[in-house]
C-alpha cells in the first residue's frame, strides 16, 4: 500500500514568491484574465521562473475533459474556446517582453481537433507580436488525431512537447483515458513529419515506478524521436490524489540524468522540482543544432 506522504524533505522546500518581475506577471495574470499553468497545477517554481520573467500559459480555458489523479486542473463544465485568446495572450508575451514562451493547455477531448486550431492561432499571433520569441508548446495527446498535430507542427514552433508523465505499468491508475503508446506515437510522428522542430517529455518520479521501468520509458523515448527529458518529483495537490509512494533524493536524479545523457538526450533537466517549463529558455540554448533526431 503507497504512503501518503505530508512531510515534505528539505530539499523540496521553496523560497515564497517575491520580486518586481514576479508581481508584475501576477498582476497581468489576474487583470488581464489569463490562465497559467504555474498557478493552476501548484506549481512549486512559480517563485522562482515568474521572478526571472519566465511563465508559462495555459490556453484553451481551465478546466480539463480527463480525470488524471496527478493534475491540479479541475475537470468541470468545457466551454468554447475563446477567439479572443490568441491574441490576448500573444499581447501578454509582447508586454512581458519574454525571449521563451511556453504554451500548454487543458486536455480538450470534446473539439474535434483537440484544441489544436488554437495553438495554431496563438503561435501566429506571437510570431506578428513577438516575433524574436521563442515559442514552446505543450501539447495533450489529440486522441491521436495526426492531421491536427500536422497543422500545429505546420505553424512551426521551436519545441513541440508531449508529457509520457509516468510509466506504463500506472497509467490505468494516474491516467485513465491516456494511452502510453499513443503518447510515444505522437512524439514520433512529431519528429518524423518536422524533423528540425525539437521534441520533448517529461516524467514525474516518486509514483511507484521502479528504476528498471523509469530507464525503460527513457529508452523508449529516445527510439521515438523525443530529444529533451525532465524528470521531477511527483507532488501530490491534495489528499485526493493520487498518493505519493515516496520522494526521490537528488543524487537519484543526478544518476538520471546521466543516463539520460548516454542514451542520447540532446539535454536532460532533473531534479526534485523540476517541471516541464523549468529552465526551458536553458534546455534550447543547449539543444541548438540538436535536429538529427
Amino acid at each position: 500500500m503507497k504512503k501518503n506522504h505530508n512531510r515534505k524533505p528539505d530539499w523540496l522546500k521553496v523560497k515564497f514568491p517575491a520580486g518586481k518581475k514576479y508581481a508584475e506577471i501576477d498582476r497581468y495574470h489576474r487583470q488581464q484574465g489569463l490562465h497559467s499553468v504555474c498557478r493552476s497545477a501548484a506549481c512549486p517554481n512559480q517563485g522562482e521562473c515568474w521572478s526571472k520573467g519566465t511563465a508559462t500559459f495555459m490556453i484553451l480555458g481551465d478546466s480539463c475533459s480527463r480525470l488524471c489523479r496527478f493534475c491540479n486542473v479541475a475537470s468541470r463544465e468545457l466551454l468554447p474556446p475563446d477567439p479572443a485568446e490568441p491574441a490576448k495572450v500573444a499581447r501578454a508575451i509582447a508586454e512581458l517582453e519574454l525571449q521563451h514562451a511556453v504554451i500548454t493547455s487543458v486536455t480538450r477531448d470534446d473539439l474535434a481537433d483537440g484544441g489544436a486550431s488554437q495553438f495554431v492561432a496563438l503561435v501566429e499571433e506571437i510570431r506578428q507580436q513577438a516575433g524574436s520569441c521563442r515559442i514552446e508548446l505543450l501539447i495533450p495527446d489529440l486522441c491521436g488525431n495526426w492531421h491536427a498535430l500536422h497543422q500545429i507542427l505546420a505553424a512551426e514552433p521551436d519545441i513541440l512537447g508531449h508529457n509520457i508523465e509516468t510509466v506504463p505499468r500506472l497509467y490505468p491508475e494516474v491516467r485513465p483515458g491516456a494511452s502510453y503508446q499513443r503518447s510515444l506515437q505522437l512524439l514520433q510522428e512529431s519528429k518524423q513529419h518536422s524533423p528540425r522542430i525539437l521534441t520533448k517529455s517529461g516524467l514525474m518520479l516518486g509514483m511507484g515506478e521502479t528504476r528498471e521501468e523509469t530507464l525503460q520509458v527513457m529508452q523508449d523515448l529516445r527510439a521515438h524521436g523525443c530529444q529533451l527529458l525532465t524528470l521531477g518529483q511527483y507532488l501530490a495537490p491534495s489528499t485526493a490524489h493520487y498518493p505519493i509512494a515516496r520522494y526521490v533524493p537528488p543524487e537519484e536524479f543526478t544518476d538520471l540524468a546521466a543516463a539520460g545523457r548516454d542514451f542520447g538526450f540532446s539535454h536532460v533537466e532533473a531534479g526534485p522540482l523540476v517541471r516541464s517549463s523549468y529552465h526551458a529558455e536553458e534546455q534550447f540554448n543547449d539543444s541548438r543544432g540538436a535536429i538529427d533526431g
